[in-house]
């Protein structure tokens, strides 16, 4: 269980290289982040990296509404899930259009 950050600091990923490296090193060992996420999003943003799951406590129960709260992550963690299973773009360095540029009308 990798750390996303230091337990209920809410920093959220703050090695994503590092836990991509680890994704992809052990890919066939469930992988759950433990600690650190503390908004939703960065929830997503593990799930879109492939991992299992995510373990928190301090997101949620330092909440103004922590039951809302709870709704949200699960809603966040969904998201990331299915974006990882949809098979996300890859990054790239340069922008690149994926509109074809061939063949269409020319105004001049």
């Amino acid at each position: 269980m990798p750390w996303g950050a230091p337990i209920g600091s809410g920093q959220g990923l703050r090695n994503t290289e590092g836990l991509r490296t680890m994704r992809a090193w052990f890919k066939d060992v469930p992988l759950i982040i433990d600690a650190g996420i503390g908004a939703p999003s960065q929830a997503t943003q593990a799930m879109e990296l492939g991992f299992d799951g995510i373990l928190l406590n301090t997101a949620v129960a330092k909440a103004r509404d922590p039951v809302r709260m709870a709704g949200a992550f699960a809603s966040a963690i969904h998201a990331g899930y299915e974006a990882q299973q949809a098979g996300m773009m890859e990054r790239r360095d340069m922008a690149a259009a994926s509109t074809p540029v061939f063949g269409l009308a020319q105004f001049s």
